[in-house]
């Protein structure tokens, strides 16, 4: 079952998700942050017992709008982290803070803005795991010839 770079796929299971206050205090406590047009990424090594794959957490305060504008830019996020999988290894917390609302923009923006930082997303994963797991990680996810 795979998808396309813009093509989510599955579900978004409960254990991929970051759910609690404290989880999240210690990812945005001790992660590395990468920077985006709308939104600071938070990377951190999984707190979670069992992390066979990477678990996302969104934060939108009420500074970027009303209660409709959050939760579409919740769904935004959780559509492009899904399609986005093979930028995301397993072992890895991410918490998404949004700095301004996503206003009219599509999911395919969403994704752009995600694969753009994959540089820096690289850089800091490499750090938090070291130089193999990236290695393993892109070798997993290279289209078979």
């Amino acid at each position: 079952m795979s998808g396309s770079a813009g093509t989510p796929i599955g579900r978004f299971p409960s254990r991929s998700r970051v759910r609690k206050r404290a989880e999240f205090l210690k990812i945005q406590d001790g992660g590395l942050r990468v920077s985006t047009s709308r939104f600071v990424l938070i990377l951190a090594t999984s707190t979670a017992p069992s992390s066979d794959s990477p678990r996302l957490g969104i934060t939108a305060s009420r500074r970027v709008g009303n209660a409709v504008v959050r939760s579409r830019a919740k769904r935004l996020i959780r559509e492009a982290f899904r399609a986005t999988r093979a930028l995301w290894p397993p072992g890895i917390d991410l918490v998404v803070i949004v700095k301004r609302a996503t206003g009219e923009s599509k999911l395919d923006s969403v994704i752009a803005e995600f694969v753009s930082a994959k540089p820096q997303i690289d850089k800091r994963i490499r750090t938090l795991l070291g130089a193999s797991a990236i290695a393993s990680v892109q070798h997993k996810h290279e289209p078979a010839s």
